[in-house]
């Protein structure tokens, strides 16, 4: 690797040609071009053949990695990955024409090594997601310990404009305790059609038995389960599956189990299926219509 390349290693793998300049000559920089080392990306902008897409995507305009790319990159759980990378420009940077393909925002934000701060992603993943999408987000920072759900909520609190009650609210209900972004995406599911009382990781232990649900109303001993594929893929897993529901069962639970497919892409057949099984009356929260 040549001295240029490994500056730009050093850089996360990008970098402008006044950052190289500066400790390397000009020819270095055009010798590593000419030798496919290193490519531009936007005028004065270098990078890594390998460097990160959305690092680069940023940087090419000048701006920082924000929203879901900002979630990929700190290792937050998303459902959906972005089609573009998603940038953010300070207000008033005209975009580069020269820049590589991105979804562009603007806006005045604290950021790590050009990548939004792991509490001011989520926030923004908050502000500009549907639901399922943003607590899937939210559960998982905090899950992973990014920020405890306290600073998440002074963080909301600072909030001003458009979408701060609604900010403030999808971030009370953010919880650590869901362990993917399937069970974030059911559990969405239920608070917006109004249906309270469910639990995340509702544990059933008796001294025999020992298990968790995905979501559980406990007064109903109705319990949800979000069936990744994944994890029920094979001979054991069934058979395991199989034994769990039946101790459930004869313990007075009800279980109701979704697939991807369902929650992702029949999310009203999953509703009416939760409210007839358990007879909850739908309650409407306005503050969930806005976008």
């Amino acid at each position: 690797m040549t001295e240029v390349a490994e500056l730009l290693d050093r850089r996360g793998g990008v970098a402008t040609f006044g950052d190289l300049r500066a400790v390397m000559s000009g020819r270095a920089v055009r010798t590593a071009l000419a030798d496919g080392e290193i490519r531009r990306v936007a005028k004065g902008v270098y990078a890594l053949p390998t460097s990160p897409v959305a690092l680069t995507a940023a940087r090419s305009h000048g701006g920082v990695v924000s929203h879901l790319s900002a979630a990929q990159h700190w290792g937050f759980g998303v459902i959906d990955r972005p089609v573009l990378p998603h940038v953010t420009l300070p207000p008033g940077r005209v975009r580069r024409l020269t820049g590589l393909p991105c979804r562009l925002h603007w806006a005045e934000v604290a950021a790590i090594d050009d990548v939004t701060t792991p509490i001011r992603t989520v926030l923004d993943c908050i502000r500009t997601l549907p639901l399922a999408e943003a607590l899937a987000v939210a559960d998982s920072a905090l899950r992973m310990g990014a920020f405890d759900h306290d600073e998440l909520l002074q963080a909301a609190a600072a909030i001003r404009g458009p979408h701060r009650r609604r900010i403030l609210y999808v971030a009370g209900l953010a919880d650590l305790r869901a362990e993917s972004v399937l069970e974030s995406g059911l559990r969405s599911l239920t608070i917006e059609a109004g249906l309270e009382g469910f639990v995340p990781q509702w544990e059933v232990r008796d001294r025999e038995f020992s298990a968790r649900i995905d979501l559980a109303h406990p007064r109903l001993r109705l319990g949800l389960e979000a069936d990744g594929f994944e994890f029920h893929g094979n001979r054991q897993a069934f058979t395991r599956d199989c034994r769990r529901q039946v101790a459930l069962t004869v313990r007075g639970w009800r279980i109701l189990r979704f697939s991807w497919e369902d929650i992702r892409y029949d999310g009203r057949w999953v509703v009416r299926s939760i409210e007839g099984a358990s007879g909850l009356p739908p309650l409407t929260n306005p503050l969930l219509r806005a976008a």
